[in-house]
């Protein structure tokens, strides 16, 4: 019975320090720039660190526009809407997902 215990108590305490550690990558990988209120703002871990005050190029060759459009490096654009997040890679995230919850 004390083994039956101590093993439940092992995978609890195991399950809650991987829990706590896939919070923080997932809060780690929201940084990137965001369209809020129509102003765009630079996110840093899912937070806003500061309003968007220059023309930014991702990681994949694309640029962040001061109106919110994003011209990749093949020339297609696409503007980013209300709530809209684009991550420093490039990827595109939408509005739903964008906030951490």
């Amino acid at each position: 019975m004390m083994k039956y215990r101590t093993v439940t108590l092992a995978i609890v305490a195991l399950f809650l320090s991987v829990s706590f550690l896939a919070s923080s990558v997932v809060a780690a990988e929201m940084d990137g720039i965001m369209m809020k209120d129509g102003k765009l703002m630079m996110m840093h871990s899912g937070k806003e660190v500061s309003r968007m005050d220059r023309e930014t190029t991702l990681r994949n060759g694309a640029k962040v526009l001061m109106n919110g459009a994003i011209v990749m490096k093949d020339g297609k654009k696409v503007q980013l809407q209300e709530g809209q997040m684009v991550m420093l890679d490039g990827k595109l995230i939408e509005a739903d997902k964008a906030v951490p919850k």
